[in-house]
């Protein structure tokens, strides 16, 4: 008696999961059709994201070229700070040394995009955001706040 119904019980199993693993040729078309087109959004959406190959080394040469142009005022900054002229200089050394820390943090920037590729627009924004912030605190660095 056991193995009979242990058998039919087996039987029943299988025959359950065979029937509902399978599929009409309809459904395995529409699922197909479904898969295709979310391969093409997701193409899409990575050549939107991704920049140029020429885009890319255009904008890398023109921020390499401000970076280094930073570089040189910063020098040239530090160079007048060995020139002990202002009862100041302590507070402009760490200003030069906060605007060099952001520079080699834009240097940074664009070394690991060359690397990992993420996000086009998102890093091209964020990366021009930082550097107009390093422009304007180039310019600040003279600026005393008195009243």
């Amino acid at each position: 008696m056991k193995k009979i119904l242990s058998s039919i019980t087996v039987i029943a199993f299988t025959t359950a999961i065979i029937v509902t693993s399978c599929s009409s040729p309809e459904q395995k078309i529409e699922n197909a059709e479904a898969k295709v087109v979310e391969a093409k959004q997701d193409s899409a959406k990575a050549v939107v994201n991704a920049a140029s190959a020429d885009e890319w080394k255009m904008f890398k040469n023109d921020a390499e070229a401000t970076i280094k142009n930073n570089e040189i005022r910063i020098g040239n900054l530090k160079m007048k700070m060995k020139q002990p002229t202002s009862p100041n200089d302590l507070v402009y050394t760490n200003r030069i040394n906060d605007l060099d820390q952001q520079n080699q943090n834009l240097k940074h920037k664009i070394d690991v995009y060359d690397k990992e590729h993420s996000d086009w627009q998102v890093f091209k924004n964020e990366f021009n955001h930082d550097m107009e912030g390093l422009g304007k605190a180039f310019k600040d660095l003279t600026v005393t706040n008195q009243k």
